[in-house]
C-alpha cells in the first residue's frame, strides 16, 4: 500500500541553517569517510543500512585513532578546567570510575587544578569557556604548558549557540571533542550498537501499540519564531494535532511520569533541533525518540547525514516531503496502516539504543585518546573555520 503525499527527496526547511536563540542539546574536516564494508550484523528487512555507527558498535566501541598501538593502556591524567555549566565557582564533580562506567583502564581524572602539571590533558568546556574573561591555566616553568600536554576544546552546542568561536587564538588546542564524526575525540549523543542481551534498550522488536494513546508528540524547552524546526511546527500542525510539552512556547508540562513515558504513548516524535548543522544530531532523537518508542520525524542535517549513524528506515526526514501537508498526510496513513507503521521499527531486531552519560563520557573518552595516541603532536589552526562548515 503506497502512502499519499510520499516521499519527493525535496524539502525546502534546509535553506536556513542557523536557528535564533535557544540552547542545544548539545561534527569535521570532511564530509565523509569510507567506513568499509558492512559488520556482519543479522540481515535486516529491506531498506535498512549497516551503518557507520553500527560499524563503531561492531567494534566494540567508538573507534580508536588510526594510529592506536597495540599493548595495554598508558595510564594517562585527564583533567577537567571548568565543571561544565557549574559556573567558574562551581564546585569540582567527583571524577568517575572510567573501567566501571565505560570499560577503559588507565585513566587517572582530575578535577583539581594543583594537579595541572601531572595532566596529560586538560579539557576546556567551549560555553564555559565563552563566559568572561578567559581563565586559563598559568605558565608552566616559562612554557605556555607543561611538556607534551593536550589542550583538548569541548563542545556540544551547535555552532549557531556557541559564541566567541572567532576570539579563540590559532593553535591554542591540539585537539577536539565533540559530537562531530571528524573531531579528534568523537563522543556522539547517542548511538547503536549490536543487541546482545534481552535486557537492552528498548526492549522488544517494537512498542506495544495498543499503549500509544496519541499520534504526534514535541517537547521543546527553548521557544524561537525564527527558528526553523517553530516555523515547520506551526505549519504541520495546522494538518494534524500535535501536542506540545516543555517550559516554553504553547507547551505543557511534562506529566510526572516523565518524558520518555509521555512520549511512548505517541507513533511519533518531533526530533528537531534548534539548528541545522553537520552531525548535529542530539538526544532529541536517540533519548526522546528511539529510546521511548516513538518514530522520529526528523529536522537537522540532511537525510544522508542521518544515514551515516542509523538505518534509514528508522526515521521520517522533513525533507523526504514537498511540504508540510504531505508529511502530515503520511503520518495519517501510516496511523491507519499499523503493518506499515512497525516496519520503522526493524532495527530493533539487531541493535540496541546507547545514549552518552554526561559528562562522565566525555571525560573517560578523552583519556581513551590521548593512550591511544601516543606523543604524536597536532594542533588545530583554526577551529572556528573548521567548526562552522
Amino acid at each position: 500500500m503506497r502512502a499519499p503525499g510520499g516521499p519527493a527527496g525535496g524539502g525546502r526547511w534546509r535553506r536556513r541553517r542557523g536557528g535564533g536563540g535557544g540552547g542545544g542539546g548539545g561534527r569535521g574536516r570532511g564530509r565523509g569517510r569510507g567506513w568499509g564494508p558492512g559488520c556482519g550484523a543479522p540481515a535486516l528487512a529491506a531498506g535498512l543500512l549497516c551503518t557507520a555507527l553500527a560499524a563503531y558498535s561492531c567494534w566494540g566501541q567508538l573507534p580508536p585513532p588510526p594510529w592506536a598501538p597495540p599493548g595495554p593502556p598508558r595510564p594517562v591524567g585527564v583533567l577537567l578546567w571548568w565543571e561544565p555549566f557549574a559556573g567558574r565557582a562551581g564546585g569540582a564533580r567527583r571524577p568517575p570510575d572510567c573501567w566501571l562506567r565505560f570499560r577503559i583502564r588507565g585513566c587517572r581524572l582530575l578535577a583539581d587544578r594543583a594537579a595541572y602539571g601531572e595532566a596529560q590533558a586538560v579539557l576546556f568546556h567551549h560555553r564555559d569557556l565563552a563566559r568572561g574573561a578567559p581563565d586559563w591555566p598559568p605558565p608552566w616553568r616559562g612554557d605556555p604548558r607543561p611538556p607534551g600536554q593536550r589542550w583538548v576544546w569541548m563542545n556540544f552546542e551547535s555552532p549557531s549557540h556557541s559564541p566567541g568561536l572567532r576570539d579563540l587564538a590559532g593553535n591554542l588546542f591540539n585537539w577536539t571533542l565533540s559530537y562531530r564524526a571528524d573531531s579528534d575525540v568523537f563522543v556522539p549523543y547517542g548511538r547503536l550498537y549490536p543487541r546482545a542481551r534481552p535486557s537492552d534498550q528498548p526492549a522488544g522488536p517494537a512498542p506495544p501499540l495498543a499503549r500509544k494513546r496519541g499520534l504526534v508528540a514535541w517537547v521543546v524547552s527553548n521557544w524561537d519564531e525564527r527558528q526553523a524546526r517553530v516555523r515547520y511546527y506551526r505549519q504541520l500542525s495546522r494538518h494534524l494535532a500535535v501536542d506540545v510539552f516543555g517550559r516554553a512556547g504553547p507547551g505543557r508540562p511534562v506529566p510526572a511520569s516523565g518524558l520518555l513515558h509521555t512520549v511512548a504513548r505517541y507513533k511519533f516524535y518531533l526530533a528537531f533541533e534548534n539548528s541545522q548543522h553537520r552531525d548535529y544530531i542530539t538526544e532529541k532523537l536517540w533519548r526522546n525518540a528511539l529510546l521511548a518508542g516513538a518514530v522520529p520525524v526528523v529536522l537537522g542535517p540532511d537525510r544522508a547525514n542521518y544515514e551515516r549513524f542509523l538505518p534509514r528506515g528508522a526515521f521520517i526526514h522533513v525533507d523526504d516531503f514537498p511540504s508540510a501537508a504531505a508529511l502530515a498526510a503520511h503520518l495519517l496513513f501510516l496511523d491507519r496502516n499499523p503493518a506499515v507503521y512497525r516496519r520503522y521499527f526493524h532495527w530493533r531486531r539487531s541493535y540496541a539504543v546507547h545514549i552518552t552519560s554526561f559528562w562522565d563520557e566525555p571525560w573517560c573518552r578523552a583519556c581513551q585518546a590521548v593512550q591511544a595516541a601516543g606523543d604524536r603532536p597536532k594542533s588545530v589552526r583554526n577551529l572556528a573555520r573548521w567548526f562552522e562548515r
